[in-house]
């Protein structure tokens, strides 16, 4: 090993020859001739809480044995998950935002304490991506992340099932469009084993969004939760991260200014969640990279829609992985001009490199990934809107709808519950635009997701001709006419609190406008009489969390 590479654990191997600290790492299995070799922390996300992380534990295993083989030490830790498909609707949902800050604190908690010289995170459901990626980008230790992968789709007469198929059939039913018996079936069928949630939903946006910007391998993030190559690229991992450690290529070596454009591109590209603008936020703050919402916008009008994936497409993750992965996705790219090709990746390769043998288009014989020159949609299809709604700015998944532009009625609601009740009591019509506030960070606390409306209004038929704007979040699993991520939030005292029921508003996709058409001077009288309501919560987590967290146009960070 080069002279230095341990600067980390030699604070704690090295030393007196009866030091205490070496005595319990022999206890784990340290022998003489292993204080001199890295330490490399594995934090595992393993956990039958959720199908996203309930294979993971295989692939820790995997990547310990390749690190101890590389000539390292594995030392292995557990993270917390918490399911968002399972919480969904629920008040439980109010934790996973939450959670992506446990997951990276407790990753940094562990390796700092224990000094290791670098970290293989290894991780599933939709929070485990960018905890683990603040975490790497706050210590800035050699790391890498591995994917838990996929899962395979479900299969009920002829078509392919995700878990946005269970909930779209909710609103379907509700609509008198399918049976019970249809509702059961799709539901027993939706999630047939252990992976991610399987389109281009936020767990297969965020893996590639690393995969984007070269924190994991080549082809990894496309790769199905329950196939061998899962198991060889979680082993090919270990045995990379020994190799950075050995070269000293850290995080923030990799993860520049460049690569998170490279990152954002590919999220265009596929089509991907609109939790990618909130993750990347994030990431880049803790890695202390200049990024703002506005940087999403600029980027969105030079890329494409390149890839016909869920929610809004055909086609599943799976099926992006054998027509090419995000390789070929980011070759495509390169070769148009829209990426940086001089980007570092953990193999020590630049992203160039690394697309080398990639064709620069998709093969014919595929429809996964549209050519260059027939795009699914002519620019990509995340949009930052602004407006006297949301100054800070706003998300909008724009692609998939017919119309790009409403103006409607609000209807006004307090909390997802309220509204999804009105949804489903058929309270709702064409041309209305529905308001879910007082959902953001601070005021839900936690920033749930609200995949239950969203996919109640697709499924009784109304995805086209009604509006939803939320300073909450939405499901990579939605789509439709709606708005997230509205900034200033309700709690703090936004516009989206003054908004009263049957007031006009317009969403504007093409203007990149969210308007509340009421006089200026009305909106400043509301101001002056509104009064922020009670805090939800005021002891534990969420309390805590309220106090720290930011607003959403920034990554809605703690730090």
């Amino acid at each position: 090993m080069p002279e230095g590479w341990n600067r980390r654990s030699q604070r704690i191997t090295r030393g007196a020859e009866r030091s205490p600290n070496r005595a319990m790492l022999r206890a784990l299995g340290f022998g003489d001739n292993d204080f001199s070799k890295p330490i490399v922390g594995i934090a595992n996300g393993q956990s039958t809480i959720t199908p996203c992380n309930m294979a993971l534990g295989q692939l820790a295993s995997a990547a310990e044995q390749a690190v101890r083989a590389a000539g390292a030490m594995p030392q292995t830790f557990g993270t917390i998950t918490v399911s968002d498909g399972i919480s969904m609707g629920t008040e439980g949902m109010r934790y996973s935002l939450v959670s992506r800050e446990v997951i990276a604190d407790s990753i940094e908690t562990v390796c700092e304490a224990e000094s290791v010289d670098g970290v293989l995170a290894v991780g599933g459901c939709d929070k485990n991506m960018p905890g683990a990626m603040m975490a790497l980008a706050r210590m800035n230790i050699p790391g890498i992340f591995v994917y838990g992968g996929t899962i395979k789709p479900g299969h009920y007469q002829g078509r392919d099932l995700t878990i946005v198929s269970s909930f779209e059939a909710v609103g379907a039913h509700a609509a008198g469009k399918i049976s019970d018996d249809e509702l059961y079936e799709v539901e027993r069928h939706a999630c047939p084993g252990a992976g991610s949630c399987g389109g281009m939903y936020t767990a297969n946006t965020m893996s590639s969004v690393i995969e984007a910007m070269g924190m994991s391998l080549p082809y990894s993030s496309t790769m199905a939760a329950e196939d061998e190559e899962k198991m060889i690229s979680a082993a090919e991992s270990g045995r990379v991260l020994v190799q950075a450690i050995q070269a000293d290529l850290k995080p923030r070596d990799i993860m520049g200014r460049h690569a998170f454009e490279n990152a954002i591109a590919v999220v265009m590209a596929l089509g991907g969640s609109t939790n990618a603008v909130l993750h990347l936020l994030a990431i880049a703050h803790a890695a202390e990279v200049p990024l703002t919402i506005d940087d999403f916008e600029e980027i969105r009008k030079k890329v494409p829609v390149l890839c016909d994936l869920k929610p809004s497409g055909r086609f599943v993750a799976t099926d992006l992985h054998r027509a090419g992965g995000v390789p070929q996705v980011m070759k495509m790219l390169l070769v148009h001009g829209v990426l940086h090709g001089d980007c570092m990746t953990i193999t020590g390769r630049t992203v160039a490199e690394t697309l080398d043998s990639v064709p620069d288009e998709p093969d014919a014989n595929q429809n996964v990934i549209q050519p260059w020159n027939d795009p699914v949609h002519e620019t990509g299809h995340l949009a930052i809107l602004k407006g006297n709604l949301a100054e800070e700015g706003a998300v909008a998944k724009i692609t998939g709808i017919k119309a790009s532009a409403i103006t409607g009625p609000a209807r006004v609601f307090d909390s997802e519950q309220e509204a999804l009740a009105a949804i489903l009591g058929h309270q709702i019509v064409p041309g209305d635009v529905l308001v879910i506030r007082y959902e953001g960070p601070k005021g839900a606390p936690g920033m749930p997701e609200m995949l239950a409306p969203t996919s109640a209004i697709i499924g009784l038929g109304l995805g086209d001709s009604v509006g939803l704007i939320t300073d909450g979040r939405f499901s990579g699993g939605t789509y439709g006419m709606v708005v997230g991520h509205v900034a200033p939030e309700a709690f703090v005292g936004g516009t989206i609190a003054l908004v009263e029921e049957g007031d006009s508003i317009t969403i504007d996709a093409d203007k990149r406008l969210l308007q509340l058409n009421v006089a200026d001077e009305e909106i400043q009288r509301r101001r002056q009489a509104w009064k922020p309501p009670t805090p939800r919560a005021t002891r534990g987590v969420l309390a805590k969390y309220a106090k720290l967290v930011s607003s959403s146009s920034i990554g809605a960070v703690t730090d």
